[in-house]
């Protein structure tokens, strides 16, 4: 069993994703999802349980909202809790009821206003649990050490309905524990996805183009970060692939391309100076030729001297001699004084 807690401002946008299905399907793709994945797209969200609220997503918004106006200094009212499931475990819905009161009761919101949602779109079944952090009194429900909390729970509810454990959060593990490796599948297909993005790929337009294609909506500022259809988003540091080393794989697969276009240029160069030469000691060939072969030959000779006289370091299209640039920096480089006494 996993769990996930955070803390939000907008009562109406948490609660549309919770009971609504995903906008990006379509009605066609939805009922594909549904035969290939055997889930259920269309009407996913099914309502578990109402307390001290009910309506439509407006009207349970609407109330909450006035709830959280007894205590003005509140910046994130909302509480959204999500509990999935481990693969191959099953909950029956009365026991995702207990679980869902468990939760809340836990955070302190079971005397407050919350709704608990189970989704059916994805092979691992989940609930969410969106509830009001001011109660009915203008308290606030208390959010210290939620992350342990969350975890502590998780391994509470796997003991009492049998269900598979699962490792808590890395931070809440003794010392040995942390030295054991973890599987993440998200990861492991986000860093996968990467990877075939970036072969052949030359400019960061066309990588971040094949992302989106992959169905990932990339994020880039100082860093980058992908979010995948789930709404989960993932530094690309935490799977091996900053944007520094996108930037460098994308550098070195254009210095590449580079290389094999002037290897293409240099053996049609050499292939048209030969035919050159061959035809040297047929002068009415050449005549016959005309024009258009002597300038193909002057043409060729000079992209052949061109790739032939290159300085190396200028391969990946750089015209900065790197020995120059050293003794540059050298040059600038200030000298160490001794400290005065």
């Amino acid at each position: 069993m996993i769990g996930n807690i955070t803390k939000g401002q907008s009562f109406y946008h948490c609660i549309a994703y919770c009971l609504e299905d995903k906008r990006r399907l379509s009605e066609q793709q939805k009922v594909e999802l549904s035969a290939q994945e055997g889930t259920q797209h269309k009407n996913r969200a099914e309502v578990l349980e109402y307390n001290n609220c009910y309506g439509n997503k407006w009207e349970l918004a609407e109330q909450m909202q006035d709830v959280r106006k007894l205590n003005h200094q509140v910046e994130k009212p909302v509480l959204h809790i999500s509990i999935r499931l481990a693969p191959g475990d099953q909950l029956t819905r009365a026991q995702w009821i207990e679980i869902g009161r468990a939760t809340a009761k836990e955070f302190g919101i079971d005397m407050n206003q919350y709704i608990c949602i189970l989704h059916h779109d994805t092979k691992q079944p989940h609930i969410h649990l969106v509830g009001n952090r001011v109660g009915y009194d203008g308290k606030l429900a208390s959010d210290k050490q939620d992350y342990a909390r969350m975890a502590a729970l998780c391994r509470r509810l796997e003991k009492q309905y049998n269900l598979k454990q699962v490792l808590s959060p890395r931070r809440y593990l003794s010392h040995e524990q942390r030295q054991l490796p973890r599987l993440d599948q998200r990861k492991m297909r986000l860093k996968k996805n990467i990877q075939e993005a970036l072969k052949g790929t030359r400019t960061y337009g066309e990588f971040e183009k094949k992302m989106q294609d992959k169905g990932y909506r990339v994020d880039k500022g100082r860093g980058i970060a992908f979010e995948d259809d789930k709404k989960v988003r993932v530094k690309g540091s935490e799977v091996d692939y900053s944007l520094r080393t996108i930037e460098r794989v994308l550098a070195q697969n254009e210095r590449l391309a580079h290389r094999q276009e002037n290897k293409v240029k240099y053996q049609q160069a050499r292939r048209v100076v030969s035919q050159a030469w061959h035809n040297r000691s047929h002068p009415v060939s050449v005549l016959q030729t005309g024009t258009a072969m002597r300038e193909e030959v002057a043409s060729g000779l000079s992209h052949l001297l061109h790739v032939l006289l290159r300085p190396e370091y200028s391969a990946g299209g750089s015209s900065v001699d790197p020995w120059q640039e050293e003794k540059r920096y050298l040059k600038r480089k200030k000298k160490r004084h001794k400290p005065r006494l």
